[in-house]
């Protein structure tokens, strides 16, 4: 059986941080750049001081690049549309461990965006009574006798 938080009066507490960046006007020549475009989501998500699992990049024809890099703590992901110097941007992290802004703000100026903009969205609002939501759920071992 999983443990649950315990405490005192009822708050809202959200499982996770979900920013979503309009990245506008971004320097040229850089959102068609596969390498350019995994290196930069990678560094975010170390910036972030995150636990990368696996990354994903695919670049389309003529252009665009769609990529994700999972981590222990969610996802970044990214969509570019290189003809409107324009990136997609999600960073989604779970607990409060890591600093997805920081991830933002490295996005914002390694893509040299102009125009960014920031939308934040707290996932898995739980209402519970007292403490933060733990990062991790805990679990109690059982032993299991057949």
């Amino acid at each position: 059986m999983c443990s649950k938080a315990k405490g005192g009066k009822g708050k809202m507490n959200s499982l996770g941080t979900h920013l979503l960046l309009e990245l506008k006007k971004c320097r040229k020549n850089i959102l068609g750049d596969l390498d350019f475009v995994e290196a930069a989501m990678l560094d975010a998500a170390a910036e972030a001081k995150a636990t990368i699992v696996e990354h994903k990049f695919h670049e389309f024809n003529p252009f665009g690049i769609s990529g994700m890099v999972i981590i222990a703590e969610s996802h970044l992901s990214i969509h570019t549309w290189p003809e409107y110097d324009y990136a997609a941007v999600d960073i989604f992290t779970c607990g409060n461990l890591i600093k997805p802004q920081e991830a933002a703000e490295f996005l914002i100026e390694r893509f040299g965006s102009s125009e960014p903009q920031i939308m934040e969205v707290k996932r898995g609002l739980i209402s519970i009574h007292g403490e933060e939501l733990p990062h991790k759920v805990l679990c109690e071992e059982q032993l299991v006798v057949r």
